[in-house]
This record gives C-alpha cells, sequence and structure tokens, in this order.
C-alpha cells in the first residue's frame, strides 16, 4: 500500500481569475468542498496518510488549510514559483522521492474509484490515462483538445508518447490525468531522472527541454517522455472518466454541475 501523495501546488492559476486572489487553485470551492478536499477524501480511501504539499503562491494560506485537513502534512517551497514550471516544482521534492508515491496536479478532481484504479495497479511508473477523454472536451471552449496532455500506447502496452501536442488527438487512446504512481522501483528511477536533468541543464534552464520552449517552463510530461527516451517502462493506467481538470472560469462551473449532479461517485 502506498502511504504518501506529493502535490504540486506552487502555481497560481491565473485563467480561474478572481478566484485565485487570495488563495491557491487548490482552494478554490467545488460544489462545497475545495478541490483538494475532493482529492484528499479519494486518496485517503486508498490508505494515503501524509500528503508533501509543494507550495509557492500564498503558501501560508495553503499550510493552514492543509494542517486543518491532513494531520500528517510536509511542504515544501518552490522559490521560484513564478517563473518556473511543474516540472521544477517536483524537483523541489526530490528529498521525499526515497519511498513508494502517488503525485497528483492540485487542479483536477477525480473519484475514489479513480484512486483505486491507481492502488491497485503494479507499475512501477503507472500514469492514470482517462480512455474518455474526448467527451470531456465537448463544449470546453476555453480549454481546447489541444491543450489536452494526450498519450498512446507502444505494441505491448507501455506508454510511448505523453503531453501537450505530443501526437495528433485522433491518434491518441486517452490523456494523462495529471494522476500518477511510483512504486519502490519507480521513485527510484524518477528521482535519478530529475538529479540527471538537473545537473545537464544547470545555467541552461532557458534551452528547450523535451516539448518545452525553456527548461525553467517544463512539464511533468516532459519528465515521462525523457525517461520513455531512455528506455524505462512506464505503464497506463487507464480509466473511464470520473475525473476533472479545473483550469478555468468554465471548467470550474463545468466540474460543478457534474459533482452536483451525481455526488454518491465522489464520496
Amino acid at each position: 500500500m502506498i502511504s504518501r501523495a506529493i502535490l504540486i501546488a506552487a502555481g497560481r492559476g491565473k485563467r480561474l481569475g478572481p478566484h485565485t486572489e487570495e488563495i491557491p487553485k487548490c482552494m478554490v470551492d467545488v460544489a462545497g468542498r475545495p478541490i483538494l478536499g475532493w482529492v484528499w477524501e479519494a486518496l485517503e480511501r486508498v490508505g494515503v496518510e501524509e500528503l508533501v504539499v509543494i507550495r509557492g503562491y500564498r503558501g501560508d494560506v495553503l499550510e493552514k488549510f492543509v494542517r486543518g485537513l491532513v494531520p500528517r502534512s510536509i511542504f515544501v517551497d518552490n522559490h521560484e514559483w513564478q517563473t518556473n514550471n511543474v516540472l521544477l516544482s517536483l524537483a523541489c521534492a526530490r528529498d521525499y522521492l526515497d519511498r513508494p508515491t502517488y503525485l497528483t496536479y492540485s487542479d483536477i478532481v477525480f473519484t475514489p474509484a479513480v484512486a483505486e484504479a491507481a492502488a491497485r495497479s503494479t507499475a512501477e511508473v503507472g500514469l492514470v490515462i482517462d480512455r474518455e477523454f474526448r467527451k470531456i472536451y465537448e463544449g470546453r471552449t476555453e480549454h481546447p483538445l489541444d491543450e489536452g496532455e494526450v498519450a498512446d500506447l507502444q505494441p505491448d502496452g507501455a506508454v510511448a508518447r505523453v503531453g501537450k501536442r505530443a501526437l495528433p488527438a485522433a491518434e491518441a487512446v486517452g490523456e494523462f490525468i495529471g494522476l500518477s504512481r511510483l512504486g519502490p522501483r519507480g521513485v527510484e528511477l524518477t528521482n535519478r531522472a530529475l538529479a540527471h536533468i538537473a545537473e545537464c541543464y544547470a545555467g541552461r534552464e532557458d534551452e528547450p527541454f523535451q516539448r518545452a520552449a525553456r527548461y525553467r517552463n517544463a512539464y511533468l510530461t516532459d519528465l515521462w517522455q525523457e525517461m520513455i527516451d531512455a528506455g524505462v517502462r512506464i505503464d497506463p493506467v487507464m480509466i473511464d472518466g470520473q475525473w476533472r481538470e479545473i483550469d478555468t472560469g468554465q471548467d470550474l462551473d463545468r466540474a460543478r454541475q457534474l459533482l452536483e449532479s451525481s455526488p454518491k461517485d465522489w464520496t
């Protein structure tokens, strides 16, 4: 059983406008509960007891909130959150990649069933990938499909390509939702990859890395693709819906409608 999760929560979430003027994105209310409240309930159901929070924007507010929600919480600061992105946020928490863990974005909600699928998986590096992702983009005009972190698979079932514009959406088998699981070997491989990349790009933060125009702005999926290209096997944890990304005001409204219309699926 994996008892730790790492929440990547340093960014502000400007596309949510006034909703994040005073609080981080993961504290925004969705159907009567903060985003992180939904995430924590799902993770707690599969045995997670400790949450490592990578904070940046309004980290003081976030810490107060998390300590009231999660008894065992640890905070890691990304002091450069205004100028870097998800990959370098995760790098701030390398010390906590020392035992099996889940990694999760802070702007998603998912049902306990999704967390259970990740918990059942035996993948050392497993990415939760939604086969029904196209349905989510119907009417999603403020966050079109070409911004999705889509993925396809190799003939043996491992992940082949993953990321924004990693492949034409028509060829994708699903979308990476932002939730990953790392087993004992998986955390070792991920930590090693982060260290190697950091060494290679020291003083070169503005040079391209994978699909990112600049290393400092790289996404988590750029790390996954780098590991795949280096021969590391990354496996999918396939799901069918039951999650939402909340990136814009439109996303927030749609997520509220979904959770209010099917509350039993989310608790």
